[in-house]
């Protein structure tokens, strides 16, 4: 595992921002930490990067404490934050100059490229750049001595459309040569770039999972009857987010199995007459999970 958690705590004065947090990140996944704002996602990778210092529990980064990490092990991490700091007066091309002696494996190809590809201005001052600019900056100060692992905080936020679209396309092409843990609430943005996801609500893990088997298992299932009719109480448990329209009834299958669906519908519903099941996007199958798991 490139990132091992395990039973990770923070808490301020009364308030809890992580609640025995535990999850792995596999090497080679792009994983994915989504959650609404204030749901801790920012607290845990501060602790993972050894920013902030947790209450209880651990962060390993391949293999080590990451309060004792190495310089030769922070040599191969990337960090991009959506509030990162970055030296104003400086012009884009003198602060990538100040950075380039720490890394021994910096590929000024890719650094031009990356530039290129941005379309950075080398002569530009930082603090003359727009947010979204800034953004781009902190990942082509990263992508060019090819970090191990890249951890990106909540990348997107603030920018518009278009810059999102240019920063996915610059991290898209060399994803594969790296692991990347990023958080996220902009979940349309992830939705076919992660490989495995997490989700925290209110500073605890409600699950983690490839994308492959999450698509699999959470379905929309609607089911139209011959009358109005409702579900026998009390209805299984995976069924979530019930909601009756005259004959049709929908809900959101959490363990969705498809041999097993039309027994189990007709177990509790009379009179069926068509089950559809449609695949449900990142977005929807986080806001319905969020939504039972508060009940």
């Amino acid at each position: 595992m490139t990132i091992e958690i395990r039973e990770l705590s923070k808490k301020y004065k009364n308030h809890g921002a992580l609640r025995d947090l535990s999850l792995r990140v596999p090497e080679g996944s792009a994983f994915v930490v989504v959650g609404a704002n204030g749901a801790g996602k920012t607290t845990m990778i501060k602790i993972v990067m050894n920013l902030l210092e947790a209450t209880s529990g651990t962060a390993k980064i391949f293999g080590v404490d990451s309060r004792r990490l190495s310089p030769k092990e922070m040599a191969q991490i990337g960090y991009v934050s959506e509030n990162q700091e970055l030296p104003g007066k400086l012009t884009v091309a003198e602060y990538l100059n100040y950075l380039r002696p720490f890394y021994s494996q910096w590929d000024k190809h890719l650094e031009a490229e990356t530039l290129r590809q941005f379309r950075l201005p080398g002569d530009r001052r930082i603090n003359e750049l727009s947010h979204g600019m800034r953004v781009k900056l902190s990942l082509t100060c990263t992508l060019p001595y090819r970090p191990k692992l890249l951890v990106l905080d909540e990348p997107f936020s603030g920018l518009d459309p278009l810059v999102r679209d240019e920063f996915m396309e610059g991290l898209a092409g060399y994803a594969h040569e790296m692991t990347i843990l990023m958080s996220s609430h902009e979940l349309s943005e992830v939705e076919g770039f992660a490989t495995d996801v997490a989700f925290i609500d209110e500073g605890k893990l409600l699950f983690q999972e490839s994308m492959e088997l999450l698509a699999g298992r959470v379905q929309e299932v609607k089911v139209t009857l011959d009358r109005a009719a409702a579900v026998r109480r009390p209805a299984p448990v995976d069924w979530i987010d019930v909601k009756e329209s005259g004959n049709v009834l929908t809900f959101v299958h959490t363990q969705f199995v498809e041999n097993d669906l039309e027994a189990q519908v007709r177990s509790q519903l009379d009179g069926v007459q068509r089950v559809e099941v449609n695949a449900m996007p990142l977005r929807t199958i986080f806001t319905s999970l969020a939504r039972a798991t508060r009940r």
